[in-house]
């Protein structure tokens, strides 16, 4: 292990980073599960201004001070905040500061091969952490811009691969979250909404319904798939305006839809799958050829917030199946006792 003695500083000349610097708790946790574990020593230099690196660093212990030479203000930097993100995302990037370890601690080092773990892994909180590290790139590179102009053309390129990757990153997290033909949540979409509503208010008062199309397969055999398409998008195009701002839309797959809504009791949650089936039969008799929409069927429950999706979904399910064993174009209610089929 190399260790360069660091140059003796005062501590007026020592400028303590920001917090923007620092990693969120969840993005820590992650960043630290992925990257390598480096122990480190007071003294120790891990890069020197000119440098050129492919290694960013997250400082788990201890602490870091960047030298960025001249009279400019050197900077120390504590647990959970990082440094040399442009070495990782530029590559072979000149680094613009000495670091030096100026505690006992323990660095979590990332490459570019940790760096692609991280976009599959989790690319959501990838992207939170790119919009971030963009606007302190900024922010440092204004108050070293006069005495680093060779720098611009690498911040420049930073820049545009960090946009470009969040806009990727972006893309591809809606991607994965809604269903292409409808603009519905998809099955994960949901998941992930059912998530992040647990941490917040663990669903108080909703109500679930299954939604199925009736009779979708002789739509299909009948007119074609294209059709069938259309008949889908018309089906979440009701969903959409029978969805208040705190509700969730999302299609399961097939013609099965669902649809979470806020409803304290049974005839709240009653009202709006009524609404859904009357809407779809009313379009469904003016008939046109071929079919825009499909009669619906309709299987409702309430949401308690003890229980998980199974539990919903199999009473939802069950009313489900009622509706459709009755002929269709119906509403069914399941209680929290499940009822013979």
């Amino acid at each position: 292990m190399n260790r360069d003695r660091a140059p003796r500083r005062r501590r007026a000349d020592i400028e303590v980073l920001e917090p923007a610097a620092s990693l969120t708790a969840e993005e820590y946790a992650l960043f630290a599960q992925i990257g390598q574990q480096r122990r480190v020593e007071p003294g120790e230099r891990l890069f020197r201004r000119g440098d050129l690196g492919t290694t960013m660093y997250v400082i788990s212990q201890g602490s870091v001070d960047l030298d960025f030479g001249d009279d400019l203000v050197a900077k120390r930097l504590g647990a959970r905040e990082f440094f040399g993100e442009l070495g990782l995302l530029i590559g072979d990037h000149a680094r613009s500061a000495d670091a030096t370890v100026s505690s006992p601690g323990v660095l979590v080092e990332l490459r570019q091969q940790e760096f692609e773990t991280l976009v599959e892994r989790d690319p959501r909180l990838l992207a939170h952490f790119l919009r971030r590290a963009i606007m302190r790139v900024v922010l440092n590179e204004q108050s070293l811009i006069g005495r680093l102009r060779r720098r611009n053309l690498d911040l420049q390129t930073a820049l545009d691969t960090l946009r470009a990757t969040t806009h990727r990153l972006t893309q591809t997290e809606e991607l994965t979250r809604t269903d292409e033909l409808t603009g519905l949540a998809n099955r994960r979409g949901f998941h992930l909404h059912l998530q992040q509503r647990r941490r917040t208010d663990e669903q108080p008062g909703r109500g679930l319904l299954l939604i199925d199309c009736d009779r979708f397969k002789n739509i299909n055999d009948d007119h074609g798939h294209l059709v069938g398409d259309r008949v889908l998008q018309g089906v979440a195009n009701i969903l959409r305006s029978a969805a208040g701002p705190d509700d969730i839309a999302c299609r399961l797959g097939g013609d099965e839809f669902c649809l979470m809504i806020k409803g304290e009791h049974r005839d709240d949650v009653m009202r709006v799958a009524e609404f859904i089936t009357t809407t779809a039969h009313a379009l469904h008799e003016m008939q046109p050829s071929p079919p825009q929409i499909a009669t619906l069927s309709v299987g409702a429950c309430l949401v308690t917030p003890d229980t998980e999706w199974d539990d919903w979904y199999a009473l939802a399910d069950a009313a489900l199946y009622r509706a459709k064993r009755l002929g269709g174009n119906r509403v069914e209610w399941q209680d929290d006792a499940l009822a013979p089929a």
